[in-house]
């Protein structure tokens, strides 16, 4: 094979539509706008308008509220954590905080903390300093002879969003 002879598969590449270019393009005169008026126009603004009358989205009660103080916490498996151990990417007898776990690639980036949810087996023995853990995964890293410490601070401390 040479250069000269790559090409893409047919009908893969398309040309684009040049629109007002005479009507026997298809797309011209009005260029696929329709008629005169407002969408004809550049700039159109009237996704929710209903000629005067209170639009749908206004007339529909607000529900909800954003809670500002919350915190966006990684959820990490024991499964997931167990794996780094094996790949070699967390010690075993090391202490498993937010950055550590960064460090070995289990985490894009640390955010608010991490939760640590007990699905999967966990067989090495660890500390872990995180924001939260469920009951489960705290019964099984303390059967191992792990422990648990909750950061507390890190939840009053948490940055306002909003």
């Amino acid at each position: 094979m040479k250069l000269n002879g790559v090409k893409d598969n047919p009908g893969s590449s398309k040309a684009r539509t040049r629109i007002g270019r005479g009507i026997g393009s298809g797309k011209g005169k009005t260029g696929g706008r329709g008629g005169k008026g407002q969408t004809a126009r550049s700039g159109v603004r009237i996704k929710g308008f209903e000629g005067g009358q209170m639009p749908l989205h206004r007339r529909l009660p607000k529900r909800g509220f954003t809670n500002i103080f919350a915190r966006d916490l990684n959820e990490v498996n024991l499964g997931r954590i167990q794996e780094a151990v094996e790949a070699g990417k967390l010690a075993a007898g090391a202490t498993v905080t937010a950055e550590s776990l960064v460090a070995a690639g289990v985490l894009s980036k640390p955010r608010d903390g991490v939760k640590i949810l007990g699905r999967g087996e966990l067989k090495a023995k660890l500390a872990f300093e995180v924001a939260g853990a469920s009951k489960s995964a705290v019964a099984a890293i303390e059967k191992l002879g792990g422990s648990v410490r909750l950061l507390a601070a890190a939840a009053e401390e948490a940055p306002a969003k909003g």
